[in-house]
């Protein structure tokens, strides 16, 4: 299904009207109305004792507010009029558009009285309250969750706002007004500031670590603190310090470099005394090669030793040898037999080798043959399907459809499509669509039906849109005739009617074509007959030429 249907022109017109009422009974929500008149009775809702703002007459001619009335069409066939008893039907439920207009009309004072001394129409109620300087409506500064009149709204928002956009003087961003001051005072990088070491320098924000590095109120240490120096306090007092104390500096630098040289005199001891250490390793490194040349000495002896045991092995072999040349006699009258086994039993397996081949071969072959037979079998099923397609096809505009199974078709609630028909061999290419459960505004409670316009292969040649009316018709299968049949005429503007652009149009047609209970038990007819019902289709093709 390529969309949500669309019910027929003029089936949904009144429930646009009711949804502009509905409009109406939001914006009236909490305010109270106050009319120049009395107001009449008839205008009262006689169930809640509220306006009827959105009347709705019922069978028994009495007048209700929409609300009501959702209420009694939610409880089904239950409801009853409060007045006189008499049950309360859905589909004998219209809108009063003349108590409405009546009521409409009636004049009344403004919902922001006694501020506003307005009157005006009930109807015109909605297009005052936008302009109306005494209502309040809620400021449209981000954040602000403030509702002012509509007469103080823009200096609220100019001057009072406490989320209003202000710039700052300093960096030009632009910050609420109620920020501004905790963004200057905190974040903002262009204001000038206290040096946050006293210094009585007013520094800008993102200078301050660059100004730190030169300002003389930090406290730093002396430059000779490597050689000793002790001395710490701010940075003025530190350059001082070091042009007042230079001869001192220059005593610990000449204590640093004496300590450096005894340093260097201790590592040079350790030198030496590594050195000896050194010796000593060297002479176990000698002793070392004295014991390796010892294991190679052992080492040639084992190889000698080897290669004795290799002459001994070569004369073990020799003299198996010539054991073998005596076996050898005794063995000579049973090999010809053995060779013979030998070569038959080669030319088993060569046959086996043989066979084995060719059974896969043979499997290769059946494999492709029953691919081959697999589409031949679906290309045979396709076939059979188009050519009862073709048998079942009517073209002159008519279609009776046999709809089988209907109780499990119902329970599933999936959309049954009849198959395609024409109104003539090169005309127009409609299909029926049924909701046994019911569809949009009748779902379980009525029997749907759609007629839905296809594209077909002579689109090109056809007048669009599709003008001609269509009937469609419940057949009775009793023999009595008393079918049900509802006939629509095309809406010319819809898309549904237009030419397809995919395979099918949106489908169109009715929601709630017969109640379930009308189908299942009527009274004089038989709709369902051995699980079995029967939905007729006729467009009337007056006016259409054969091409």
């Amino acid at each position: 299904m390529a969309a949500e249907e669309n019910e027929c022109p003029g089936l949904s017109r009144q429930n646009s009207e009711l949804m502009r009422s509905w409009e109406l009974e939001a914006i009236l929500t909490n305010r109270t109305l106050r009319f120049v008149l009395r107001l009449e009775q008839q205008f009262i809702c006689p169930s809640c004792g509220g306006i009827v703002l959105n009347p709705h007459q019922t069978g028994c001619g009495h007048i209700f507010c929409a609300r009501c009335v959702r209420a009694y069409i939610e409880n089904g066939g239950s409801s009853k009029c409060p007045l006189d008893s008499i049950p309360i039907k859905p589909e004998e439920i219209f809108q009063d558009n003349c108590c409405k207009r009546e009521l409409l009309n009636l004049e009344i004072y403004c919902t922001n009285a006694p501020d506003c001394t307005q009157r005006v129409t009930l109807c015109d109620l909605q297009d005052h309250l936008k302009a109306c300087q005494y209502e309040r409506i809620r400021c449209s500064n981000v954040g602000c969750s403030d509702t002012v009149l509509r007469r103080n709204l823009l200096e609220h928002q100019r001057n009072v706002c406490s989320f209003r956009l202000e710039s700052c003087h300093h960096c030009r961003q632009s910050f609420p007004a109620s920020q501004l001051l905790v963004h200057q005072k905190t974040s903002c990088l262009e204001i000038e500031i206290p040096c946050p070491n006293k210094c009585l320098q007013m520094i800008k924000r993102h200078k301050l670590q660059a100004h730190a590095d030169e300002c003389l109120e930090v406290e730093t240490d002396c430059i000779y603190k490597s050689y000793g120096c002790t001395f710490r306090g701010k940075r003025g007092k530190v350059q001082v310090h070091e042009n007042s104390e230079f001869s001192s500096h220059v005593r610990l630098v000449l204590e640093s470099n004496t300590k450096l040289e005894k340093q260097v005199e201790q590592l040079q001891q350790d030198m030496f005394v590594q050195q000896g250490a050194l010796k000593d390793k060297n002479l176990v490194f000698s002793n070392l090669d004295r014991d390796i040349t010892l294991c190679d000495n052992t080492l040639t002896t084992l190889q000698r030793s080897v290669e004795e045991q290799r002459v001994r092995i070569c004369s073990v072999q020799r003299e198996l040898r010539d054991l073998r040349g005596v076996l050898g006699s005794e063995l000579s009258e049973e090999l010809p037999s053995l060779r013979a086994s030998l070569d038959s039993l080669r030319q088993q397996v060569a046959v086996t080798e043989s066979l084995r081949e060719h059974l896969g071969a043979l499997e290769q072959t059946c494999q492709r043959h029953t691919r081959l037979l697999d589409i031949h079998v679906e290309q045979l099923q396709c076939n059979e399907q188009r050519f009862r397609q073709l048998e079942s096809t009517s073209f002159d505009g008519k279609l009776i459809w046999k709809v089988r199974d209907y109780w499990h078709q119902k329970e599933a609630g999936t959309p049954l499509n009849s198959t395609p028909f024409y109104t003539s061999r090169s005309g127009y290419k409609l299909s029926v669509r049924a909701y046994l459960g019911g569809y949009n505004s009748g779902r379980g409670t009525h029997l749907s039906l759609y007629i839905t316009i296809m594209r077909g292969d002579f689109d090109s040649l056809l007048p669009w849109p599709f003008r001609q009316n269509i009937t469609l018709t419940l057949l009775d299968q009793s023999g009595s005739r008393n079918h049900v049949s509802n006939t629509f005429t095309p809406d010319t503007n819809s898309d549904s009617f237009h030419r397809p652009t995919s395979d099918a149009n949106v489908a169109t047609g009715f929601p709630r074509f017969i109640s379930q209970g009308d189908l299942e038990a009527p009274r004089n007819a038989v709709y369902v007959r051995d699980d079995t019902l029967f939905i007729k289709v006729k467009v009337d093709t007056t006016g259409l030429e054969d091409l």
